[in-house]
């Protein structure tokens, strides 16, 4: 099937593409044919996001959305606090000394699952072909190796990689130009970038994983608008990482915790650092005589100004958090990848209006950082490296000073600093570290990873070839598990990876094992094996996680 454009992922960046692209289509009188495939079963099923939402992106795409009665997000934020926490008590922080762009009022408390499935409402009105449940698996290339559309994946493949009766061949889709909106650490679009080298001269791509629960709360606990973020415990100082505890809607909570990927640790794991972060004194009581209803994990990109790639490639780009826009301080990307999506949009535009296809959209790469988005990421851009080098304490206290002079004098007294190492090659030794213990769930506030992806609602289907690949079977027990104490275990958020041994207690005859039914494509396994021995891949489309609200 042939289009103009073919934009991969129902996500902010993508559909606010499309929906730029019918809007200039509109105003010029011409005809624009695009389609958007998304992996998830339905859009917006596998959005996970905070979520605080700055509303500069919807203003300017859809001026009227304020007015719609159905509008995905009504409530504003109303207070804003920031704690440090120790391991008994906090202390709150005084807002006068934060940052001014770290100020949440004007903002709004949401779901980001609800705003794609309105934006896709809103561009299927314009005419946009949006399929779910149809995951792109396969760059197309053309003959002098420019992108030409994607190919989504075989339906109904065994394990054993043989079609099944139900067997349904993939289609292509071919566009002249293509634009990966995938999220963080996309499968097509890290093949994309390795292709082409879009990440020469940059930094490494830095990334953290975010964990969040959906709570409902009684009544008189609720505080609709309240937006409160932390550092400190249950992470240590050299371990970067906080929370975030939003309330909105009809008595909803949406509570969550991001680990930084450079994590040193490798007996650390983050969701049993979320759980025990909700026992916390200041923490727990908001969540008693309340009902978890959901539960989710994903992979952000925290990179920033020095990471993002080079985002055009012949017959295509980059747009969203596929080309690593979120701000890391405000734990925020959803506007800059819906702006992202329209700046992609009227680059594609204009070039079709002259008559090009499958080149680069050169305009689209020398505009972003002199955009709205390049100085969002630009004022911040040294918080994550002096986090990284100074630890939590002194590096977010530095890291504030830096954000007042790149606001108020327009400069940073450190430059740009570079990020170091990529986060698979920052764990120690097992020999070399404390391992971590962490307490049993109660089952009140704090629960087991099992339990947790139920409420995830993931599904695939159970006979289908495991779409998570290892280069070298062998590496996770002879090299990962002696030197890391095989981290695969710890760091996935869904108990995908375990060791089993033949006598547990003996430790005899390790095997490692890959329930690849219970992935909630967060991405984590791609980024932090210490052997870049897992390569995560498309599993058959419409699988994965179900979020509703999300």
């Amino acid at each position: 099937m042939d289009y103009d454009v073919v934009i991969v992922g129902a996500g902010p960046a993508g559909l606010a593409a499309a929906i730029r692209l019918k809007q200039l289509a509109a105003e010029a009188d011409r005809d624009v044919s695009v389609v958007v495939v998304e992996k998830g079963s339905e859009v917006g099923a596998h959005i996970l996001s905070g979520a605080v939402i700055d509303p500069v992106g919807l203003d300017r795409l859809l001026p009227d959305w304020r007015e719609d009665p159905e509008r995905p997000l009504k409530t504003q934020v109303t207070a804003d606090r920031f704690l440090y926490l120790g391991p008994a008590g906090g202390v709150r922080l005084p807002n006068a000394l934060m940052p001014r762009l770290m100020n949440n009022h004007g903002n709004f408390v949401g779901s980001l699952g609800n705003v794609a499935r309105y934006l896709a409402a809103r561009a299927e009105a314009l005419g946009v072909e949006i399929y779910p449940g149809f995951a792109a698996a396969e760059v197309l290339y053309g003959d002098k190796g420019e992108v030409v559309g994607i190919a989504t994946g075989d339906m109904g493949v065994g394990r054993n990689g043989e079609p099944k009766a139900e067997f349904t061949r993939g289609m292509e889709l071919r566009g002249k130009y293509t634009l990966l909106g995938e999220g963080a650490r996309g499968s097509l679009s890290k093949q994309v970038i390795r292709r082409f080298s879009l990440d020469e001269g940059r930094e490494p791509q830095k990334f953290g994983i975010g964990l969040k629960e959906l709570w409902q709360i009684p009544p008189e606990k609720f505080e609709p608008g309240l937006v409160q973020h932390s550092f400190g415990w249950p992470l240590d100082n050299s371990t970067g990482g906080g929370s975030f505890l939003y309330h909105f809607d009809d008595n909803l909570v949406s509570i969550g915790f991001v680990v930084h990927l450079n994590y040193s640790n490798p007996t650390l794991s983050p969701f049993d650092e979320f759980q025990r972060f909700k026992t916390h004194p200041m923490i727990r009581g908001m969540l008693e005589g309340g009902k978890r209803i959901a539960y989710g994990a994903r992979a952000i990109t925290e990179g920033g100004f020095q990471s993002v790639p080079k985002l055009v490639f012949p017959g295509g780009a980059l747009i969203g958090c596929a080309a690593g826009f979120v701000n890391v301080p405000r734990i925020k990307g959803s506007h800059n990848a819906i702006l992202s999506g329209m700046l992609c949009a009227e680059n594609v535009f204009a070039a079709l209006g002259q008559g090009r296809e499958h080149d680069e959209l050169a305009g689209y790469e020398t505009g972003w950082r002199g955009s709205d988005i390049g100085r969002d990421l630009h004022k911040v851009r040294n918080v994550k490296p002096l986090w990284s080098r100074f630890g939590t304490m002194a590096g977010v206290a530095i890291g504030g000073i830096d954000m007042w002079t790149n606001e108020l004098l327009g400069f940073s007294l450190f430059g740009t600093l570079g990020h170091g190492k990529p986060d698979h090659a920052t764990l120690k030794r097992i020999d070399e570290v404390k391992p971590i213990t962490y307490p049993k769930p109660d089952g009140i506030v704090s629960f087991d990873k099992l339990s947790s992806v139920f409420l995830s609602n993931t599904n695939h289907e159970e006979d289908q070839p495991v779409h998570l690949k290892l280069a070298d079977p062998t590496i996770p027990v002879e090299r990962n598990l002696p030197l890391y104490g095989e981290p695969a275990r710890l760091y996935c958020p869904a108990a995908v990876y375990e060791v089993v041994y033949d006598d547990a207690a003996a430790r005899t005859n390790p095997r490692f094992v890959i329930n690849a039914q219970n992935c909630v494509h967060c991405k984590t396994c791609d980024i932090k094996d210490p052997a870049q021995n897992i390569t995560w891949v498309t599993p058959e489309g419409g699988g994965g996680p179900n979020y509703p609200n999300m």
